[in-house]
């Protein structure tokens, strides 16, 4: 085998989006073009490349979105806010910091969710 094929067998074997964009530059310089490669964002060339070697474009595998189950209604979660409260005024006065560190955490997270429940 040449230098040549050993090059480009990576490039092959990995798909374009996984790849990086000094690959993707490096397959782009190969094909003849008339624009400026090194100006071009990662999604232009990858656009670039697909259609210099006619492959379709498929769609992007959309990420899905975290659905938030809310289990706790707002006068619920209103009330355990008040006990985690308490808590940490207590964790304080016994300094503990690392007792009141946590118990502010799960305060800030259902504030966070009580919001959302009231929005929705």
């Amino acid at each position: 085998m040449t230098e040549e094929t050993t090059k480009k067998e990576p490039h092959a074997e990995k798909p374009l989006e996984k790849m990086t964009v000094k690959e993707l530059r490096e397959i782009a310089l190969e094909i003849p073009h008339a624009q400026a490669i090194h100006d071009m964002k990662k999604e232009e060339i990858i656009t670039f490349i697909r259609e210099a070697r006619g492959i379709r474009d498929e769609a992007p595998a959309r990420k899905k979105k975290k659905v938030v189950k809310l289990k706790m209604t707002k006068p619920e979660l209103k009330v355990r806010i008040r006990e985690l409260k308490g808590l940490k005024t207590r964790a304080q006065e016994e300094k503990h910091g690392k007792k009141v560190r946590v118990l502010r955490h799960l305060i800030s997270r259902l504030k966070k969710k009580s919001r959302k429940v009231a929005g929705a």
